[in-house]
């Protein structure tokens, strides 16, 4: 399994291809397109993230020392972004989920380029998946 930090290093690599923010949009949305379904059973009101614009409904599940974040939302650039979230933290364990500093998202200048209401659904996700591993941790 790959450290937090080797996957932000591919995701920036990744993003590095694209000339320009049109091609990246593109390849969040086909992140989003590739993200596993969430169970139906999990697209409940506690699970959607506040904040978003959009509705995102979130799951965690610690198994075996790490969390297995799934995840949905009825918007396809709103899934993009959590598909990539999901993609750094998912699998990790709860105390390296808690204490990672996300700089991929600076790097690609992710959060620049989303609309205010994005972006702040973006930290909103962010945040209720440590506040996740926060819970798994203790």
């Amino acid at each position: 399994m790959s450290t937090i930090q080797e996957i932000q290093k591919e995701i920036i690599e990744d993003f590095a291809m694209f000339d320009d923010w049109i091609q990246k949009y593109e390849y969040l949305i086909d992140l989003g397109k590739e993200l596993s379904p969430i169970d139906e059973k999990y697209k409940t009101e506690d699970n959607l993230i506040r904040g978003c614009q959009s509705r995102v409904w979130l799951h965690a599940e610690h198994t075996d020392g790490k969390i297995i974040y799934t995840a949905d939302s009825d918007a396809i650039m709103s899934k993009g972004i959590v598909s990539i979230l999901i993609n750094v933290l998912s699998g990790q364990a709860p105390s390296e989920i808690a204490t990672a500093k996300l700089d991929f998202i600076n790097k690609i200048r992710l959060k620049e380029q989303l609309s205010p209401t994005r972006a702040n659904g973006l930290v909103s996700m962010i945040k209720q998946m440590k506040l996740y591993a926060l819970a798994f941790n203790n």
